[in-house]
């Protein structure tokens, strides 16, 4: 089900990458020191705000581990996603370790130099509805979904991951509903339909969700994830630092231990 590293790997290499102002980010990293990553802070377990009021999380640790391989120092920024997603960052940061999905419209303005995990788009559901049980079962209904996610593209029947098997969408005229997604699980947790009749999320963080509020359900995987790293469009030298040294974390196994901290299990893998 899950898209071929390999495969992607070569994708990345014709479709997202691109030449213009080669090694600009490269050099700036480099003359400065420092690393700065755009993260999403409402994204538990990959990114959040603990309870010491920092910004924790998988996707944090994993940019943790990018700088130290690389020698420099870390910043994190939580610019919003769509600031993130709309490209054109003009050194603001200089990666975004974020849990984003390529797709077709993405790679317009953002390069995608690796994956570095793999998770699948779910549906979640309230522990009492009994009524939906599949993808097909989502006409008619209201459904939350993150703003600007690829989620929300999935219910519009237009969403093609590159390099990935097409998407069935076995469902007509679905209420799509974008909202931050604690407040999309808030709504949910009221009961079936109330305000919502799902949510669709990423397995991980649904099951984090559910582990912490066993008030909801999975019922269904519904499309292969992959999650890159994203870069703006140009650098092709800063691309291939930032492909190399997410290639030594897995190899290493940093990849992987840091999967197993904040999830239990390794979602880092490469594909076969």
């Amino acid at each position: 089900m899950r898209t071929p590293f390999v495969a992607v790997t070569l994708l990345a290499a014709t479709l997202f990458s691109a030449a213009s102002f080669a090694g600009a980010t490269l050099d700036r990293v480099t003359q400065t020191g420092v690393l700065r990553n755009a993260i999403v802070n409402d994204y538990p377990p990959f990114g959040f705000i603990d309870d010491n009021n920092q910004l924790a999380g998988f996707d944090v640790d994993v940019a943790k581990a990018v700088a130290q391989r690389m020698g420099v120092k870390l910043e994190i920024i939580a610019p919003g996603w769509e600031t993130i997603v709309g490209g054109k960052w003009q050194g603001r940061w200089d990666t975004c370790i974020c849990s984003m999905t390529p797709n077709t419209e993405r790679a317009k303005v953002l390069d995608f130099p690796t994956p570095y995990y793999n998770s699948p788009a779910v549906l979640v559901v309230n522990k009492k509805d009994d009524r939906i049980k599949s993808a097909a079962d989502l006409s008619n209904k209201k459904i939350g979904v993150g703003i600007g996610s690829t989620y929300e593209t999935y219910l519009q029947k237009t969403l093609v991951i590159p390099g990935s098997k097409p998407i069935a969408f076995p469902f007509d005229n679905v209420h799509a509903i974008p909202s931050d997604e604690e407040v999309a699980f808030q709504n949910l947790a009221l009961g079936p339909g109330v305000r919502l009749d799902g949510v669709i999320s990423d397995l991980a963080t649904a099951n984090a969700r559910i582990k912490r509020a066993p008030v909801f359900k999975i019922v269904t995987e519904l499309y292969a994830e992959p999650n890159w790293v994203a870069t703006d469009k140009g650098d092709a030298e800063w691309d291939k630092k930032v492909a190399d040294t997410i290639k030594s974390l897995r190899d290493d196994g940093t990849l992987a231990k840091i999967s197993q901290h904040w999830l239990g299990e390794d979602i880092t893998r490469e594909v076969p």
